[in-house]
């Protein structure tokens, strides 16, 4: 099923019309996760969905190596402008991945899962997945059905509404999350409050199970 979020005028659009629409704090999950990762040791890390970088910023200060994916150009040039050039950054759409032969031992996908379709979501968890060393960690954020906005608009499937014309979004539940990244290596899942309200999942890598 196409997605119309993963069609690059829709972000061009959204970063040429809004520019840093979302400041240049980074998302608190971003903050929390750079913790994890520091405490794990992790050292390289991919972000699939990076924007114009004001969540990579948060690990790159803190020593790691970051690499992106992003769809859109003008977010692209937009971060290098902000936080320098020496950040590889892939340009396509994370449903292309993999973009690089790299294995890495963090990855941080945040708030980008739940603008996919059913078989595109799998395949975005299972790409990440692929592209963790082994005993890596990726760490997800999605949108939750205790969001105010779950139910409004154009119902597309089960869980899925467009909310307004090209934004169309899965909202997850518990039981959503087990049934996705149950085989990725998940172990936790927490509750999170990012201007409405998250799941931040972490999955590890181990005996590659999935």
């Amino acid at each position: 099923m196409s997605n119309e979020t993963e069609k690059p005028e829709f972000w061009e659009s959204a970063f040429g019309e809004k520019q840093e629409m979302w400041g240049f704090e980074p998302a608190k999950s971003a903050a929390l996760t750079k913790d994890f990762f520091v405490e794990k040791s992790v050292k390289n890390i991919l972000i699939p969905g990076i924007g114009y970088g004001r969540n990579a910023q948060v690990f790159k200060e803190s020593g790691m190596t970051v690499t992106g994916i992003e769809i859109s150009k003008t977010a692209i040039e937009m971060a290098k402008k902000h936080y320098g050039t020496d950040m590889v950054i892939h340009h396509g759409s994370v449903t292309d991945m993999p973009f690089d032969k790299n294995q890495y031992d963090g990855i941080f996908c945040y708030a980008l899962i739940h603008l996919l379709g059913s078989s595109e979501r799998e395949k975005l968890i299972r790409d990440c997945y692929d592209q963790l060393q082994e005993n890596g960690y990726m760490v997800f954020t999605m949108i939750s059905k205790k969001a105010p906005t779950y139910g409004q608009g154009k119902q597309i499937s089960k869980d899925r509404y467009e909310i307004f014309e090209g934004a169309q979004l899965f909202f997850y539940d518990q039981a959503s999350i087990k049934s996705e990244f149950g085989k990725a290596g998940l172990f936790e899942i927490t509750e999170i409050n990012e201007n409405q309200p998250f799941f931040l999942i972490k999955c590890r890598k181990v005996n590659n199970l999935f």
